[in-house]
């Protein structure tokens, strides 16, 4: 029998070959995700942090209300109930470096303006509670320690990593935020100002 050579499939079945515009269809099916991937990634390492800081800024609007859980003592701190207080919410995580390079400075500041009325809050960020367990043995705080479900305190508050510092005046809109390390210096003059307007 002569004729044309036929394309032997699997099993010795004779079955046409894929058709090749088919398999283009696939190769670009593969890619164009891959491509968009790597688009978006591009776009986000090429920012300027200083554009992405400002993007962030909520000074002088109200402060996102929340309603979460220390996790060391079990007790719920409502923002709603801190209106008439300066407010320092601290977002950290023991795996944060820089969270230890301010701890010190949080602490000294709490001293000094825990008793004149201001209030300091520490939002635990993309961490374990036994992770924070371990940092606050070896760096205590006597501050409210709260659990954030799913980030969306820190999504609110526009948190784009840690350390993160947010001044809430005494009438409840956003004073200041920091973003990266804060200092006793910056946790001072603050504080300072939001008690004197009181």
């Amino acid at each position: 029998m002569t004729g044309e050579p036929r394309d032997v499939g699997p099993a010795g079945s004779s079955a046409p070959d894929v058709a090749p515009d088919r398999r283009w269809r696939v190769v670009v099916a593969g890619l164009v995700p891959v491509v968009l991937i790597a688009a978006l990634l591009g776009f986000g390492l090429g920012r300027n942090p200083r554009d992405l800081q400002s993007a962030n800024r909520l000074e002088g609007r109200e402060a996102p209300g929340f309603e979460l859980r220390d996790f060391r003592t079990g007790r719920t701190v409502r923002m709603s109930d801190l209106r008439g207080h300066p407010v320092v919410v601290n977002f950290w995580a023991s795996w944060c470096a820089d969270c230890r390079v301010e701890h010190t400075d949080l602490v000294a500041a709490w001293q000094r303006f825990g008793n004149q009325g201001a209030v300091f809050l520490s939002v635990l960020y993309q961490d374990t509670t036994d992770g924070a367990d371990d940092f606050l043995a070896q760096f205590p705080a006597d501050w409210p320690n709260l659990l954030d479900p799913g980030g969306r305190t820190a999504l609110d508050y526009g948190v784009t990593g840690v350390p993160e510092t947010v001044f809430v005046d005494p009438q409840g809109r956003i004073d200041h935020k920091q973003i990266g390390v804060t200092s006793y210096p910056l946790l001072a003059r603050e504080l300072g100002r939001m008690l004197g307007d009181r």
